[in-house]
C-alpha cells in the first residue's frame, strides 16, 4: 500500500513563496508519475504540475515560470517550490501518484494567499 503525506502548506501574503513537500511510503514500481494538485471551494480538483520518474514535467498555464515541480525518487520525496504566489493560488493542495493503472492520493495540506 501506497502513502503520501504532504506538508508545507500555510499562510502567506500575496507575491511570497511556499515549498511543499510529499513523503511517499510502500513500494512505488516505475515508471510512474507524480503530481501536484489543487481544490478551491466551489471548484474542481485540477492539475498544478507533474512529474514523471524519468524527470519530464508539465505545469498548468496558470503557474507557468511562478511553481518548480522536482522530485527526489531515493528519497520517495516530491516537491513543489511556489514563487510569486497570488490569492487565486489559495487551495488544498494534494500529492498523487500513478503507476501500473493505480492511484494514489495524500490527504491534503492548505495553502492560502492573502492580497
Amino acid at each position: 500500500q501506497v502513502q503520501l503525506v504532504e506538508s508545507g502548506g500555510g499562510l502567506v501574503q500575496a507575491g511570497g513563496s511556499l515549498t511543499l513537500s510529499c513523503a511517499a511510503s510502500g513500494t512505488i514500481f516505475s515508471p510512474n508519475v507524480m503530481g501536484w494538485y489543487r481544490q478551491a471551494p466551489g471548484k474542481q480538483r485540477e492539475l498544478v504540475a507533474g512529474i514523471t520518474s524519468g524527470g519530464s514535467t508539465n505545469y498548468a498555464d496558470s503557474v507557468k515560470g511562478r511553481f518548480t515541480i522536482s522530485r527526489d525518487n531515493a528519497k520517495k520525496m516530491l516537491y513543489l517550490q511556489m514563487n510569486s504566489l497570488e490569492p487565486e493560488d489559495t487551495a488544498v493542495y494534494y500529492c498523487n501518484i500513478n503507476f501500473w493503472g493505480r492511484t494514489y492520493w495524500g490527504q491534503g495540506t492548505q495553502v492560502t494567499v492573502s492580497s
